[in-house]
């Protein structure tokens, strides 16, 4: 059987990155999307729909996020879904999210806002693989498929 995990989101993120860096020196960027879908309902009235999602990015990506981006910068972001479960420490519940690994973005505006800005868009190359027993996930490769 075939597997395919590939999403591209574009939105604005909720709140500033937050970075961080495992023990063995790998950044890790945890950033919230809201994603935007405008309608018409079958009586003509317009609907909002906003769809949150969270994001984790590794490496060079993690730092380039973290160094560019604040709460409202709109992003391209490629990537895979993952599927996370745990135990709430508190009420001993099992519980699940499904998030996304960042494997590469584009921004989409020039970030100047007077804040002296980054490139208009980046695709940093993806970061190397942690060593073995490290905590960060590792990227992804992937080719670039023309559209």
């Amino acid at each position: 059987m075939a597997n395919f995990n590939k999403v591209i989101l574009v939105g604005n993120l909720t709140r500033d990155p937050e970075l961080r860096y495992t023990p063995k020196g790998t950044a890790i960027a945890r950033i919230g999307l809201a994603i935007n879908r405008k309608w018409k309902s079958e009586t003509g009235e317009m609907k909002d729909e906003v769809t949150f999602v969270d994001v984790d990015a590794f490496g060079k990506t993690a730092e380039t996020i973290g160094q560019y981006l604040k709460k409202g910068r709109p992003i391209l972001i490629e990537g895979r879904l993952r599927y996370d479960t745990w135990e709430d420490k508190q009420s001993g519940q099992k519980k699940s999210k499904l998030g996304v690994v960042m494997e590469g973005f584009q921004f989409l505006d020039s970030g100047g806002r007077g804040e002296g800005g980054a490139p208009a868009s980046a695709r940093p190359a993806p970061a190397a693989p942690p060593s073995e027993g490290s905590d960060a996930e590792p990227p992804a490769e992937h080719d670039d498929v023309p559209f």
